[in-house]
């Protein structure tokens, strides 16, 4: 990650952090809180290199080429140490180690920086240990507590650090992170609306059940358009047989749901937002045939269903009634 890519996709905590390097102004302890895959991590090695760069640009943008910032993106420099869970837990033998380094002179700076990984995850001695050090600062030391779950630590640790809160990243976002990573074009749309996270994105994209999973359902939204004993058997012959379990079939509902937001996107005239781009051809021409209230209805159908099966409604029967509300059938009983 870079100052630009930092600035794009969380644009309130690289505010926050630039004004504060820039001002010389960095507090003493961060908590970078928010969801897995927001960058936190990523973040916090682009501060530590910021303040231990020996050429950064305009004062804040790291070189990238001298020695500590080399020894930061590699994991091996002597004032900057990273400490993660050991199994299931941060131990206070962990934090008892990381305080005595505190207590050290940097090696080859008066700088010393630290980063928590999953700091949610300290024990209680492990977290009492750590507060010690957050009442009482030494010179010249940064600390990066990161958490996805804020509301697990200590209240008194939360209180002593500056928090800057990581939000999911948009769709657009992650979807031309995918696209400069390989994944196709016409891939990326679908994958970023699954999920904000890149690298599950990337797997998604390498999974043949996913990639099954939607062209199954678009052939069942092509034969919801004609008998409905053909969308029946479809159901019987593909459907069922595919998405077998409950959060299976929460992904093929909201596969199905996508469909009837590109088509409301292509009668709002925002082609660019399509989630299947390369079905915009077929949609564009049900767009003109589609009602905006009945394309209303049948997004509210499938919203419903998502409801049902989280309330144990027999599967099967749900996607019978579902099909026959999406055909203009009966709603939910």
């Amino acid at each position: 990650m870079n100052w630009q890519d930092f600035e794009q996709e969380q644009p309130v905590a690289a505010k926050v952090l630039k004004s504060g390097i820039e001002k010389n102004r960095v507090a003493h302890a961060y908590l970078f809180e928010g969801e897995h895959g927001t960058g936190k991590r990523a973040a916090s090695m682009l501060v530590a290199q910021s303040l231990f760069c020996t050429e950064p640009k305009n004062g804040l943008v790291p070189c990238e080429q001298c020695v500590n910032c080399k020894r930061i993106s590699n994991g091996n420099h002597p004032d900057v140490h990273i400490v993660e869970p050991d199994g299931l837990s941060i131990k206070i033998d962990q934090i008892r180690s990381l305080r005595a380094e505190f207590n050290k002179t940097g090696l080859e700076s008066k700088k010393k920086f630290y980063i928590i990984i999953d700091a949610e995850k300290m024990t209680n001695s492990a977290a009492n240990s750590l507060l010690k050090f957050l009442e009482e600062p030494h010179l010249q030391t940064t600390a990066i507590l990161l958490t996805e779950q804020p509301q697990r630590m200590l209240p008194t640790i939360i209180s002593r650090c500056q928090m800057i809160s990581f939000q999911s990243l948009p769709a657009n976002v992650v979807a031309d992170k995918l696209i400069k990573l390989g994944v196709h074009p016409t891939k990326a749309p679908l994958l970023s609306a699954m999920t904000n996270q890149v690298q599950e994105a990337l797997d998604l994209d390498h999974d043949d059940w996913f990639a099954q999973a939607r062209n199954i359902v678009l052939k069942l939204y092509e034969v919801l358009k004609q008998n409905p004993l053909y969308a029946m058997t479809s159901l019987q012959n593909e459907w069922n047989g595919h998405f077998k379990e409950r959060a299976q079939m929460d992904i093929g509902l909201d596969l199905l749901l996508f469909i009837y937001k590109d088509i409301l996107y292509i009668q709002l005239g925002k082609e660019e937002q399509l989630i299947y781009p390369d079905q915009q051809k077929k949609l564009a021409g049900d767009a003109l045939q589609t009602s905006a209230g009945r394309l209303s209805e049948q997004m509210m159908a499938i919203l419903e269903a998502k409801q049902m099966l989280q309330a144990n409604m027999n599967p099967q029967l749900l996607m019978e009634q579902l099909v026959l509300k999406l055909q203009g059938g009966p709603s939910f009983v």
